[in-house]
């Protein structure tokens, strides 16, 4: 679909983002139409985000879950449920696509949750809202998020700046595992601090942020080139957002790009904060975001 210097195409595996160009340039890391998606790249995350911690957590009804490991060197549950889910378009024109899918009750979550995922392209860029009811008769725990890697410009992450409003980073251990609630503000974390732009350079980042600190309608984060131009996420729903540099081994698909991921919760929800995770029957959860252009 296209809007004026905007065009974007889209994957239903996942509700996924797969391209997303202004005047032609990425905006975000793309895949091809016959690829399987590379690394969650643009894809819908639900019904939670980011990591399950030994993908086991204890329910409202104090049982024991246990889901699938899918991050296996780590050991973790990752990224949800929604990712190879095949999303159902049920609404599309010219400049808009909606997809709509359901998680079924399983091992580990035993929920229905109906989820419906809308993109829609005008002149400040591409916008999109997600939404998760739970159709359970029961409160079932339930976070959102989205995994976008967005394009600063030519090369690659260390040649790019990011612009990050927040005062307070989630450190992590070797496994990603959450560990402190730290601040940018102190020495030990000060190379995380980008609330006003600058390089990211080597600096590898895989880090949950909070205590956004702008002070507008929306949260916004920049990923820039050295001559000001860019991209932007921003999103009026949700105190933390993930930050990943796609550090990756093989150096020929390492750090294309920078993963930009608002969340409604926390990493490790489920074990953290259970309650403020809980949907009830019939409630339904929402995150939208807007990718832009930025112009010098």
């Amino acid at each position: 679909m296209a809007f004026g210097p905007y065009d974007a195409s889209f994957a239903s595996i996942g509700a996924t983002l797969r391209t997303l160009r202004y005047e032609g340039r990425d905006l975000v890391v793309p895949f091809e139409a016959d690829e399987v998606r590379p690394y969650y790249r643009g894809t819908v995350l639900a019904p939670w985000p980011n990591r399950v911690v030994d993908g086991r957590y204890t329910d409202a009804d104090g049982r024991l879950q246990k889901l699938a490991i899918t991050e296996p060197d780590r050991g973790h549950a990752l990224h949800g449920l929604t990712p190879w889910l095949d999303f159902a378009i049920v609404d599309s024109t010219s400049t808009s696509v909606m997809f709509a899918a359901t998680i079924p009750a399983q091992a580990g979550y035993p929920h229905q949750i109906a989820v419906t995922v809308e993109f829609w392209l005008d002149a400040a860029g591409l916008h999109s809202t997600t939404r998760a009811r739970n159709d359970d008769t029961v409160a079932a725990p339930l976070g959102l998020s989205t995994h976008p890697y967005l394009v600063g410009g030519p090369g690659r992450v260390g040649e790019w700046s990011l612009e990050l409003p927040a005062v307070q980073i989630l450190d992590a251990d070797e496994r990603l595992t959450p560990t402190e609630l730290g601040s940018v503000e102190t020495s030990a974390f000060s190379a995380y601090d980008f609330r006003s732009a600058r390089p990211i350079g080597d600096l590898e980042i895989d880090h949950a942020f909070t205590g956004l600190t702008d002070q507008g309608a929306e949260h916004v984060v920049k990923v820039l080139a050295s001559d000001g131009t860019g991209v932007q996420l921003s999103w009026p729903h949700g105190d933390w957002v993930q930050i990943h540099t796609a550090d990756l081994p093989d150096p020929a698909i390492s750090r294309l790009g920078v993963a930009v991921e608002p969340m409604t919760c926390p990493p490790d929800v489920f074990n953290s904060d259970l309650a403020a995770a809980l949907v009830q029957p019939d409630e339904t959860r929402e995150l939208s975001f807007t990718i832009s252009a930025v112009n010098a």
